[in-house]
């Protein structure tokens, strides 16, 4: 599969698996608040250290024999499906951070990053980027094709992911990306079993 194809993918699986996570609230909050260029920057930096930290333990898991790759990457799509087929359609409090005490750059950059790569850590679209990773092993393309898309969740909710809720339920988004990752669970299930 080419590399652009890779991104593709990868962009369509993590951005309708962010679309209801805590980090899209979290952004839409403080866009709200703060100047939405600043908020941005904070976001795009904190999703580029995650997308590093999981493309890290994608090439960890790439190292193992194919068919428990494949194993592996399949039990973690179908966690990951299960996660979201559960979810629970509960508003979390995105201002539970420190708000920055003034409204520069670097407070309020400052301040996103922090409140959104703590949110991110170990959450389930990092883990995706780690299967997507080790199971196509083009780690440029799925490391783009990640970031760009949490930073298109994060920058649709900084400037209005409210009116995309009114249009599409935020149950509808959580079943199609669950489904999907259905659909790759299935994939890798059955070529590990088949080699």
């Amino acid at each position: 599969m080419n590399s652009i194809a890779v991104a593709g993918i990868t962009f369509g699986i993590i951005f309708l698996a962010e679309l209801p996570d805590k980090t899209a609230l979290a952004s839409l909050v403080l866009g709200t608040r703060y100047r939405a260029s600043y908020v941005f920057a904070g976001v795009a930096a904190a999703m580029a250290v995650q997308v590093s930290l999981a493309l890290v333990a994608g090439r960890l898991l790439s190292l193992l024999p194919h068919r428990a790759v494949e194993g592996v990457v399949g039990a973690l799509f179908l966690a990951g499906a299960l996660m979201l087929f559960l979810h629970k359609d509960e508003e979390e409090d995105a201002e539970g951070g420190r708000t920055p005490r003034s409204n520069s750059f670097w407070r309020v950059a400052g301040a996103s990053f922090l409140m959104v790569a703590v949110a991110e850590f170990g959450d389930l679209t990092q883990i995706m980027t780690a299967n997507l990773a080790a199971k196509y092993s083009d780690w440029l393309a799925v490391g783009l094709g990640s970031w760009l898309a949490l930073c298109a969740v994060g920058g649709l909710a900084i400037l209005g992911g409210q009116k995309l809720m009114k249009h599409v339920p935020l149950k509808t988004i959580t079943r199609v990306a669950a489904l999907i990752m259905l659909v790759f669970a299935g994939i890798s299930i059955t070529g590990a079993i088949t080699g």
